[in-house]
């Protein structure tokens, strides 16, 4: 399947630098499956798209502030390091930017010696591994040092880190946001609880890969990203429950409805578990378990609007950005919301 397919025209305009003053109040695309039909509305009536018996899957991963900037020990010259993934106590997979002469054995220093850092591997991906060194709790002096990695098309200065944060976030782990979850309020949230809705949470670890372009253009090439999940006991009844009494379950985000689909078996039910997930959804792909999806509107080519144009079919998928480039919907991480049902 050619990757051109995927593709659509977004002025650079439509793509939301900042989050909006109430979260809630986001616009929302309501798609219909099956008939392709669209309304138009506010991200505060999901309500009136949910019904008793219902289940809304979160993914409760916490941002954790993975950019940093110190100094080459030897030279003092400046260095941006960005966590990925956690090896060990004090030993992270890292990108580091500029990368030529960071080798093994260079030392970097940030906050003036406060975290001490020196590359003990280079991966083929160039990608580092790096062995981090500081007195106390290395979480706290993360939050005290580093930066929200915001996506690389927000050029605008996050005034508040806790919106790049979920109000539900809870495990620190993610070095992006899961950002379809990013509309709810802890009252809209209580608003869907008392219509008989359950609220359960899963957790993935958000990698960059998130972000990694798709260079294939046959997409069935593409290599996709690693990342950590973990299934609940209380989630996985919850589920199971849901289904067996004719409820949906809808996946809020797609790295929700990515962690359900890689742990239900043929027959849809879950069970509790962890591990890691590189599983890429795109058309032809026959989903197990979900039977909704909330999301935000995704990078031309990318595997996230791939996924989403397997669940609602591409030319609804595709006439949907139209319309809401046509309707001037705010794009991307900070942008407006699509229900998919």
């Amino acid at each position: 399947m050619k990757l051109d397919l995927f593709d659509y025209y977004l002025p650079e305009e439509l793509i939301a630098q900042t989050p909006l003053e109430k979260r809630d109040t986001s616009r929302l695309l309501k798609l219909d499956r099956q008939s392709g039909e669209t309304q138009h509305g506010s991200f505060r009536d999901i309500k009136k798209y949910l019904k008793k018996g219902d289940c809304l899957i979160l993914n409760d991963t916490r941002v954790i502030p993975a950019r940093l900037y110190g100094q080459r020990e030897d030279s003092g010259a400046e260095v941006e390091f960005l966590l990925l993934k956690r090896i060990s106590t004090t030993d992270w997979e890292v990108i580091v930017r500029p990368g030529k002469k960071l080798k093994e054995g260079r030392r970097v220093v940030f906050g003036g010696g406060k975290l001490k850092a020196e590359i003990i591997e280079v991966l083929e991906t160039g990608n580092r591994i790096a062995r981090f060194e500081y007195d106390g709790v290395f979480e706290n002096i993360l939050e005290e040092l580093g930066e929200m990695p915001l996506p690389h098309y927000i050029t605008h200065k996050l005034e508040d880190k806790n919106r790049y944060q979920t109000v539900y976030a809870k495990y620190d782990g993610s070095a992006a946001a899961p950002t379809a979850g990013l509309h709810f309020t802890p009252e809209l949230m209580d608003e869907i609880r008392a219509l008989g809705v359950n609220i359960a949470y899963v957790t993935l670890h958000v990698g960059l890969g998130t972000f990694r372009p798709v260079k294939v253009e046959n997409i069935e090439e593409h290599e996709m990203h690693s990342e950590y999940y973990i299934m609940p006991e209380e989630t996985a009844k919850i589920i199971n429950e849901t289904k067996e009494n004719g409820g949906r379950v809808i996946a809020v985000g797609t790295t929700s409805c990515r962690t359900l689909e890689s742990v239900a078996d043929e027959s849809g039910l879950v069970r509790p578990c962890s591990g890691s997930t590189d599983i890429f959804i795109y058309p032809g792909y026959k989903f197990k378990l979900i039977d909704g999806l909330i999301t935000n509107f995704h990078l031309p080519k990318s595997t996230l609007i791939m996924l989403v144009s397997t669940f609602a079919g591409r030319e609804n998928t595709m006439n949907a950005y139209k319309e809401a480039v046509n309707e001037k919907y705010r794009f991307f991480s900070f942008g407006d919301s699509m229900i998919i049902i």
